[in-house]
């Protein structure tokens, strides 16, 4: 018997989410247990900010410019390589329960498979799955999910925050208690919701499993994504009136502007609504006009939606420790992005390289049969990207990984992360919106600094950029790019950055805003 894996995914949650990395206000016990008896990672980045192409990158264990999903909308081909065609190759059981994202989900012509798959309920999978079970949030799309609501639970449909208006544009109807966009008090009941249903399907797939069966187990939870819209029955979980504000929200408002000052000037252009940070970002929303006690709430939904991930997460480790697998379990756990939940005054994601959508929760516990020297405590500091999530797979299941995949296995400890020459991780933006709008960041991360610069587009020539000292600016608030003092260290990280960045192959047409 080999060593099985739960790959556990969230989408858009934050780093300090979880109590394991400082959060405390959501109770995640489950997740938590895996920093306990694992190695978690520090400064873990995606290789881009947004779904699709993130989502592409830990699939293919390759940079954004090799598998050519630059943007959300932007197809990842048929023909990719997968690592759950490595592991179904070498004798695994490969399932995919949740989100998946690797082509558009408004696709009402279903020109997609997976699309294609949800809405005839087929489960055969494809890109190496031999099972795929799809979702997303709420019941819109073509998912298994969104067919198991209408053909099951019908009245459900409309509980759900509809994300796009009447203009087909994503909406910024207001909701909740505070007016914030992209909330609602959903009155589908908890167990119709799609944070139990993932759950639900996972434990099902796992029940027809053999004894002796070697899986690959991604379990993707469509949540805390926006719009923020869990089970009115959770709400009393969190009292949003009860929440501090957010420590990278600055709350004097002219302070909050001079900070959005000083970066580039795209940052503004979105604060006061003259430009849409990108697709999903209702077009209408001025995030100038975001209270605090909006913030607070968007916090509340989100926490909300977190605990009931991490008991989902409780109930899918109570069936296989039934099973006697747990011995012989690898989990990871991490998401593909962050959020800003008012950080800044901002709400949602683009193209913005700080913390709040780059710094992600990742977690690694190594199965307790697997030995090897492996501090089950450690807490790695060194950086590192999802696109080393593909090879640690396979070392897991103790297959070479191949030459097509860029990343390296994760290290188990600041020592081999030193010896392994784990320094930087690089993340990149590209975006072309609909106006014709567009921007392109290449950033890099190195001895705890972030070092971004923006390429030529519709909004920057080529000359600004953003510069941050991750140990006197946590918030990253100071932007020391036109630091005449910090000049020599600028040069060189954008040295260091050009020699480790792979520049896109061809910008491939978005079929789709997402």
């Amino acid at each position: 018997m080999g060593r099985k894996i739960l790959f556990i995914t969230t989408d858009q949650m934050r780093y300090d989410a979880i109590g394991a990395n400082g959060g405390n206000v959501a109770r995640t016990p489950n997740i938590d247990s895996f920093a306990a008896d694992g190695i978690s990672y520090d400064r873990a980045q995606p290789q881009n900010v947004v779904c699709m192409p993130s989502r592409s990158t830990m699939v293919t264990g390759q940079n954004v410019g090799t598998h050519g999903v630059w943007m959300n909308g932007v197809p990842l081909p048929v023909e990719s390589p997968s690592v759950a065609a490595v592991l179904r190759d070498a004798g695994y059981r490969t399932a995919l329960i949740g989100k998946s994202h690797f082509e558009p989900l408004l696709d009402p012509f279903l020109r997609f498979g997976e699309n294609r798959q949800g809405f005839a309920g087929a489960t055969e999978g494809h890109r190496g799955f031999d099972h795929m079970e799809l979702a997303t949030h709420g019941a819109a799309g073509f998912t298994h999910y969104s067919r198991w609501i209408r053909q099951n639970h019908p009245e459900a449909i409309g509980m759900f925050f509809q994300v796009l208006d009447g203009d087909l544009e994503v909406s910024d109807v207001p909701g909740g208690d505070s007016g914030a966009p992209q909330i609602k008090h959903n009155a589908v009941p908890r167990d119709w919701y799609h944070t139990d249903w993932v759950a639900d399907r996972t434990i099902s797939w796992l029940d027809d499993l053999n004894s002796d069966d070697d899986w690959f187990c991604w379990m993707s939870f469509p949540d805390p994504h926006h719009p923020w819209d869990p089970p009115e029955s959770e709400l009393h979980r969190v009292d949003w009136r009860e929440l501090d504000l957010p420590a990278g929200y600055p709350q004097n408002q002219a302070e909050r502007e001079a900070i959005i000052d000083a970066k580039p000037r795209h940052w503004r252009l979105w604060y006061d609504g003259e430009l849409v940070s990108n697709y999903e970002a209702p077009a209408k929303w001025v995030p100038a006009t975001l209270t605090a006690d909006q913030i607070r709430e968007v916090n509340a939904m989100a926490h909300i939606e977190n605990e009931l991930i991490d008991e989902a997460i409780g109930r899918v480790l109570a069936a296989i420790e039934a099973k006697g697998w747990s011995d012989d379990l690898d989990i990871v756990f991490t998401t593909d992005h962050g959020e800003f939940q008012g950080d800044f005054g901002f709400l949602f994601k683009g193209p913005y390289h700080v913390d709040s959508l780059m710094r992600i929760p990742l977690i690694w516990r190594p199965a307790p049969s697997a030995g090897g020297g492996i501090d089950a405590t450690a807490r790695v500091s060194k950086p590192v990207g999802l696109l080393d999530l593909a090879p640690t797979f396979c070392t897991i299941a103790g297959v070479q990984p191949p030459e097509w995949m860029e990343g390296r296995p994760l290290p188990i400890d600041d020592a081999d992360a030193a010896v392994r020459g784990f320094e930087r991780v690089t993340t990149e933006w590209d975006s072309r919106q609909p106006d014709g709008t567009e921007i392109h960041l290449r950033t890099i991360m190195r001895d705890n600094f972030v070092c971004t610069t923006y390429q030529p587009g519709t909004v920057h020539d080529g000359t600004e950029g953003e510069l941050y000292d991750l140990v006197l600016d946590p918030l990253q608030q100071i932007n020391l790019w036109d630091d005449p003092e910090r000049r020599g260290l600028r040069d060189e990280l954008l040295i260091d950055l050009a020699a480790n960045f792979m520049e896109p192959i061809e910008f491939r047409h978005a079929e789709a805003p997402v």
